[in-house]
């Protein structure tokens, strides 16, 4: 892995990261899925705009278009969207923390539905992973963390792993930018009916509202999404995936420093645990596709 991997690594966890934070202002500020479902349209208008500007296609394969269809749905509607309804009773940081878990269950299906290999230090990593899990969730709910917002960012987090198991089919055949821009709409579109029949307009505005929002747009949403197809293509899946054990520690460092909450000794102690099982489970998968090699 080059410089340049490894910087386009850091900065994607970093992205990923900020975004529970920032989208925790915003779900707390105004109707989640309206709010979401306008920042896919513009962050997609904007993305087939520059991708247009810069001679790409939206003439996709049909491979590239059914995985940007699957992405855009689990990603942006199904993920995000549960997510940022969530955001209204569920801390960023606990959020943050659910979502990590997405490559130990990448990892799981690989090894219980799609027959991929897993050496015994990748099976460990999943253990020490999901029991971090465990230890955090369930010291938040005795502490009064709401169950049903919890459970939304678990379905939340099950449909990101699918849309991560799509990445493949996505990143083939160049496009990048075009590919973000339109999964982007599609998840705009799939959002925008339940936004009108469930919610109705109520905004407390706020520079830190409109900055929050920007930020979104711009960060979590079009230059994030493109370094990670951009780091998929040039070092593979399962490299790329490394610096998902970043994800624990970012997510409610950053929820800490602009949110003000507050961690325990068990959320310390289990985003630790989860850090060392993803960090596992990437590392032995990699040694795995090694040894495939001729």
């Amino acid at each position: 892995m080059d410089l340049r991997a490894a910087g386009m690594g850091l900065a994607f966890a970093v992205m990923w990261s900020s975004a529970f934070s920032a989208g925790r202002i915003i779900s707390t500020a105004a109707p989640p899925l309206t709010a979401l479902s306008i920042r896919f349209f513009i962050a997609g208008a904007i993305g087939v705009a520059l991708a247009r500007a810069l001679g790409q296609s939206w003439r996709l394969t049909p491979a590239q278009w059914r995985a940007t269809v699957v992405f855009g749905v689990c990603q942006n509607a199904l993920y995000l969207g549960l997510y940022w309804v969530a955001f209204q009773t569920v801390e960023a940081s606990l959020a943050a923390i659910i979502a990590s878990t997405m490559p130990l269950l990448v990892a799981l299906a690989g090894w219980l539905v799609l027959g991929e290999r897993l050496a015994p230090l990748g099976v460990a990593g999943l253990l020490a992973g999901f029991a971090g899990v465990a230890l955090i969730m369930g010291a938040r709910v005795q502490g009064g963390a709401d169950p049903f917002g919890v459970t939304l960012c678990v379905i939340g987090v099950l449909a990101l792993a699918v849309a991560t198991l799509t990445m493949r089919g996505v990143s083939s055949g160049g496009n990048f930018l075009m590919v973000v821009g339109l999964q982007m709409v599609v998840g705009a579109v799939v959002l925008l009916p339940f936004a009108l029949a469930l919610e109705e307009v109520a905004v407390d505005w706020s520079w830190r509202l409109g900055l929050a929002y920007l930020y979104t747009i711009l960060v979590p949403g079009l230059a994030a999404t493109l370094v990670w197809f951009l780091l998929v293509h040039r070092i593979g899946a399962v490299k790329a995936a490394t610096f998902h054990f970043l994800n624990p520690f970012l997510g409610v460092a950053i929820a800490a420093a602009l949110l003000g909450e507050r961690l325990g000794p068990l959320d310390l102690v289990g985003v630790t645990v989860i850090a060392f099982g993803i960090l596992a489970v990437q590392l032995s998968k990699q040694r795995t596709v090694a040894r495939a090699r001729p």
